[in-house]
């Protein structure tokens, strides 16, 4: 089946005994087990297993072209799973300008936990590899990365992780399976942030893994997540499944207007600099090309100003939100830097946009009038 296809029908048999058309959401905490005893298949205990989570399971494994899948609660909790399911004094290599919350914990939490890191600029293959250490388990790709735009080359990273018998993840939740699929260019797992477009309303807390098989490492991950408990409600599952079903044709429209957009304000006059990856002037747009079917609804630019300037441009918008987060069908922008902590490497006058499904023009109108 064709991926439009599978995002509606994957996963609808699962925990479906009444065969609706759209699964029943299943509360319960428990499930009786057989008189004859307990089987290791078997619902059991909805933290160890849950008919929702596996219907989202199934859907989002299907999509990202991975063996198993493997939901969470939130996105942030899906990156610290795969971490805690390293070994204290293992090394990782990360993006310097990874994703703010992720980066928080790291620092905060698991080099507590005696993980090593490495953030680096990961545009250039040789300074990645002259970051490898006899440690090294696990290269970070973030592409594009948040919130510079900054574009790495998966099929290169991977190529130099196997070499050196290390591990990849791509946090794919920027373009989603829509417009990537890391799996096939190699990486070994795929994370998302649920939360953003797979949920795409604004409304849905939720996070995934996604391995290309069933490995040592995954049984890490699974016991994380099971034991650890931090795992989706079923009515979380269940409004994910749901929102997966116009992943595909919300996705188009984000990719549509998200170009208006950054042709828009790449010619402005008050902006300096536009991130999208689209764009032929991009330096990873020919890269972007080859890995990428589509270059998302994410945009960031800087103004032709300072900081303050760039938080007034924000302040004047009417119809785009201003709020942090992103994928979602309204627009919304924020100063960036203004969200991040300690360590980040964003300009003080970079904009972040996510670029909704209003009408084209009406985002172009508030741009316009928010910029002048």
């Amino acid at each position: 089946m064709r991926f439009e296809t599978r995002a509606i029908h994957s996963g609808l048999k699962i925990g479906n005994p009444s065969k609706s058309i759209i699964p029943p959401i299943s509360p319960s905490t428990i499930f009786e087990i057989d008189a004859g005893g307990r089987n290791k298949e078997d619902l059991h205990y909805t933290r160890l297993t849950n008919p929702n989570r596996l219907q989202f399971e199934e859907v989002i494994a299907s999509l990202e072209e991975g063996e198993a899948a493997a939901a969470f609660s939130s996105g942030i909790a899906a990156a610290t799973a795969l971490l805690q399911s390293l070994d204290p004094g293992d090394h990782i290599i990360v993006p310097e300008d990874i994703y703010a919350g992720n980066r928080m914990m790291m620092k905060g939490i698991m080099s507590r936990w005696g993980i090593d890191m490495s953030f680096i600029n990961m545009t250039s293959l040789d300074v990645i590899e002259a970051h490898i250490k006899p440690k090294t388990k696990l290269i970070w790709i973030e592409t594009p990365s948040n919130p510079l735009m900054r574009i790495t080359d998966i099929p290169g990273v991977v190529q130099l992780a196997r070499e050196n018998g290390l591990r990849t993840v791509a946090d794919n939740t920027w373009p989603t399976p829509v417009n990537q699929l890391p799996l096939k260019h190699g990486a070994d797992l795929v994370l998302h942030s649920t939360s953003k477009y797979f949920g795409g309303h604004s409304d849905i807390l939720g996070g995934a893994l996604v391995t290309a098989k069933k490995d040592e490492l995954w049984n890490r991950i699974t016991t994380v997540q099971k034991m650890g408990g931090a795992v989706p409600s079923p009515q979380d599952c269940w409004m994910l499944s749901r929102s997966t079903r116009t992943l595909a044709y919300r996705m188009k429209g984000h990719n549509e207007h998200a170009a208006i957009i950054a042709d828009f304000l790449n010619s402005h006059p008050k902006v300096a600099d536009v991130f999208y990856p689209g764009l032929d002037s991009h330096p990873g747009h020919e890269i972007a090309k080859n890995q990428m079917k589509g270059f998302g609804g994410m945009i960031s630019f800087l103004i032709d100003g300072d900081r303050q300037q760039a938080i007034n441009i924000v302040g004047r918008s009417r119809l785009i939100t201003r709020a942090t987060s992103l994928g979602g069908v309204e627009s919304t922008w924020e100063h960036r830097r203004s969200s991040e902590s300690e360590g980040s490497v964003t300009p003080d006058n970079l904009i972040r946009i996510s670029i909704g499904l209003e009408h084209p023009d009406d985002i172009l109108e508030d741009l316009q009038q928010a910029l002048d």
